[in-house]
């Protein structure tokens, strides 16, 4: 019986431990998820900005003014 006994606190130690990987899974898979959306709109949001900036120069007549070169150069 004992070895019954021991085989059966393995299982149960280790029901236990894919019971906390699967939930820890889940959440990362939560992150993950929250992250993706998060770039698809900061990924739209860059987007609008570069045509605001675009119709801002064009707008404007020209190129956005290239900074001059620091003085070490």
């Amino acid at each position: 019986m004992t070895d019954i006994a021991a085989l059966t606190a393995r299982i149960d130690e280790l029901e236990i431990h894919l019971a906390h990987q699967d939930q820890i899974i889940d959440d990362l898979n939560a992150a993950l998820s929250r992250q993706w959306s998060e770039i698809e709109s900061m990924s739209r949001l860059l987007a609008k900005l570069g045509d605001r900036v675009h119709l801002v120069e064009e707008q404007s007549g020209e190129a956005a003014p290239a900074e001059p070169p620091p003085p070490h150069y």
